[in-house]
């Protein structure tokens, strides 16, 4: 559970780790992160985002803030693109899915990355996110969903 593993199609910094889920009586316990956990870094603040079936949250970019997703309920579609200008995986555009009980994950962008995400699962999903500094709107930028800046359509 401890590995760090980079995705088959590779963003330069992204990675995704196997998260616990240890069962009892009452319901699962479901771990997400840990100070002692591979790829921690430091925190700022964790927060929850429910996303609503069928529901786009797009596209927006930190300049500092890293990202930690888990989705311990619901299933979403985390898209990402790579527009950094001295990336090795500029241009780069990859899809992950996050979620219960086939894709409880640990997903980890750096900062400089375009994201953004559907759910795709029939009820709302709860999007957790562990991020390594407090969150300040000066340092993230949104554009809209259907920009053509991004290679990606919510439609397919």
């Amino acid at each position: 559970m401890d590995a760090v593993a980079p995705l088959p199609a590779r963003i330069d910094g992204v990675w995704t780790r196997p998260l616990a889920e240890i069962e009892t009586e009452g319901g699962p316990v479901l771990h997400m992160l840990r100070s002692d956990s591979p790829g921690f870094d430091s925190f700022g603040e964790i927060y929850f985002s429910l996303v609503f079936p069928g529901a786009v949250k797009a596209w927006k970019r930190h300049t500092l803030q890293a990202q930690n997703f888990a989705v311990p309920s619901g299933l979403i579609e985390v898209v990402i693109f790579d527009e950094r200008e001295d990336s090795p995986s500029r241009g780069t555009l990859l899809r992950v899915r996050l979620g219960r009980p086939d894709h409880y994950q640990l997903l980890h962008m750096p900062p400089g990355l375009w994201y953004g995400f559907t759910c795709i699962s029939e009820h709302t999903a709860v999007l957790a996110n562990c991020a390594d500094i407090p969150h300040a709107p000066e340092e993230s930028v949104r554009i809209a969903k259907d920009s053509p800046r991004i290679p990606h359509s919510w439609e397919d």
